[in-house]
This record gives structure tokens, sequence and C-alpha cells, in this order.
């Protein structure tokens, strides 16, 4: 793609201005100007997305709507399908987030599993329309599905990571391959999306927290304390 892995990480983490120099101070002014652009791009067009379906979204309803010139799209992301690998880039960063935390041992994994659970439905959770949205994206588009792909993949293994810690510590079941622990947890957290994107209530929340607690007792030693 296009985009640097430095362009796909500002969407996480923007960075503060340089002290010292004035001209460091206006570069990061720049830098932070650029991030803000590419998030109300990419907010803008989530909302479209949700409105009209994200085949009948143009480049130009995003930037109209964005209120920036078509030009300015393409400093960002190399077409439409692009936008939502931001999505993709901020689920991988809570991620992250969390097998830092597994890192830590302060907590243990199956309160981060599910904490992640939950982080992980915000985005998509904004409302039922707009899971719709994404979920049709992903069957429509050869670009969306390449991106997704790509990205589910190293989610994947960073939760096989995450579960294998689980093991060591004696909160997951040995005897499980990782691998397919990880498939599972991603299978419970999409597959949950988009239930409740067709029945729309109960509340997300409610979903998934239920999910997450068949997903922890297929795997968990028997007998194990789970949290409230």
């Amino acid at each position: 793609m296009a985009n640097s892995q430095h362009s796909r990480a500002a969407i996480l983490e923007a960075p503060q201005p340089a002290q010292g120099a004035p001209q460091s101070a206006l570069a990061g002014r720049r830098q932070r100007r650029a991030i803000e652009t590419r998030v109300r791009l990419f907010r803008c067009a989530l909302q479209l997305f949700a409105e009209r379906g994200f085949a009948n979204v143009t480049v130009e309803d995003i930037t109209e709507a964005a209120d920036v010139g078509k030009g300015t799209f393409f400093n960002y992301f190399q077409a439409k399908d692009h936008v939502l690998g931001v999505m993709a880039e901020i689920q991988l960063g809570k991620i992250r987030e969390a097998v830092a935390r597994a890192g830590e041992r302060k907590q243990p994994i199956h309160a981060i599993l599910r904490n992640l659970v939950r982080r992980l439905a915000e985005e998509p959770g904004r409302s039922p329309s707009l899971a719709r949205a994404l979920i049709s994206s992903f069957l429509a588009s050869e670009g969306v599905r390449a991106i997704m792909k790509i990205n589910v993949a190293e989610g994947r293994r960073m939760i096989a990571g995450m579960i294998a810690a689980g093991q060591q510590r004696g909160e997951i079941d040995p005897c499980l391959k990782k691998e397919k622990v990880a498939i599972q947890f991603f299978q419970a957290v999409m597959g949950t999306i988009l239930i409740w994107s067709l029945h729309e209530q109960p509340p997300l929340k409610t979903w998934i927290e239920d999910s997450f607690q068949h997903f922890w007792r297929s795997i968990a030693l028997s007998g194990e304390k789970q949290e409230p």
C-alpha cells in the first residue's frame, strides 16, 4: 500500500510538538493537522457508509462531508476502500494495548480478554446501520477484504500470544491450540456484531458480554475462577 507504516500509525497516536526550534514546532503542528484531517475523512466516511451503504458513497461525497478538496483525500488514502483500513488500524491498536497489559502480568488474561472484546465492539457498535455497512463492504469489496485479511491475521497472531500466556499461567486449557482459540475469539466478536446488527436489541454490550462468557467457558481450565 502507498501509505507508509508511519501514516497508518498516526491515527492511533498524535505526536506532541517538539520542544525548542520553531521549525520543529511548525512541523509538529502540520503533522497534527494532517492527522486531524485523516481522522475527519475517516469519520465522515463511516457516517456516509452507515447512511447510504458502502457502494453508494463516492470519494466526492466523503470530501464534501469533510469539507476538504478531492485531492486532499488521495493524500491519505489510495482509494475509498482504504478508508476502512483505518478501522483495522484502530482495532489492531487496541489489541496491542491488551498485549502490553498481558506482558505486565498485573491482570489475569480473563480480565484482559474480556475488556478487549468490549473495546473491539466499540467502533462497529456505534450503530446497527454502521455495523451492517461495514459487514457489507467486507463482502462486496475485494480491496477491503484484502486489507482486512492482512490485519485480522496480525490480530490473530497477537491474540494467540495472549492465549499462550494464559495457558502458562494456568488460566486456559493447555491442551488447546492457541491459533485455533484465537480464531474462535474473532468469530465470537465478529459473529456477535453481525447478529446484533440484524436484531438491534438487546444492546450490543449485552450480546458481547454473553458471547465472551460462553467463549471463556469453552477455553478455561475446569473450575477456573472468573471475574463478575
